[in-house]
């Protein structure tokens, strides 16, 4: 289940976000300090092109889902997301955890106002090392452009732009699953 994030829910994304294994696959990958953090979600908190939920599986917390560029005009949004990995992991429902937020998350998406973003196109970008989340994306049916070079915390990060058009999404009948 995906719900709005609160600021209740801080201690536990910064705690998530600064997981290894979540920095290893992020744009952006230094230790994010509190006070950052907290600068951060004052000022998404506020900005109505940017949604912040929190993925809940038997009522436990285990990820964040970002939405941010949404344009209600274009019927587009980008997106990311980070699971309370070490948690999942040493409780054995990473794999289960790491399914559903993606799945939740692309129907969020394209489900209708109030109850998702009623968009058209989702996009987003992937590091070309996490090839569990690469075939994920291919099963949902998002497709790669070219990778492209970014400066990120003054480094070079090669990043794969992913973008998945409502039309595009596979359906039970493609013998894929939503």
């Amino acid at each position: 289940m995906l719900r709005r994030a609160t600021a209740d829910d801080l201690p536990s994304m910064l705690a998530w976000r600064n997981q290894d294994a979540n920095r290893s696959v992020s744009i952006t990958q230094h230790l994010i300090t509190a006070e950052e953090h907290a600068a951060w979600w004052s000022r998404v908190a506020q900005d109505p092109s940017r949604r912040v939920l929190m993925f809940e599986y038997a009522a436990r917390p285990l990820g964040v889902v970002t939405f941010f560029d949404h344009d209600p005009a274009a019927r587009s949004a980008s997106w990311g997301f980070y699971l309370d990995h070490d948690g999942t992991t040493a409780d054995g429902t990473a794999l289960l955890a790491w399914t559903k937020i993606m799945r939740e998350a692309v129907a969020y998406a394209f489900a209708p106002e109030p109850d998702g973003l009623d968009v058209d196109l989702l996009e987003g970008e992937v590091l070309p090392h996490n090839e569990a989340v690469r075939t994920m994306n291919r099963r949902l049916g998002f497709t790669e452009g070219e990778p492209y070079e970014q400066t990120v915390d003054g480094g070079s990060v090669t990043a794969i732009p992913v973008r998945l058009h409502r039309d595009d999404r596979p359906t039970r009948r493609s013998g894929k699953e939503q």
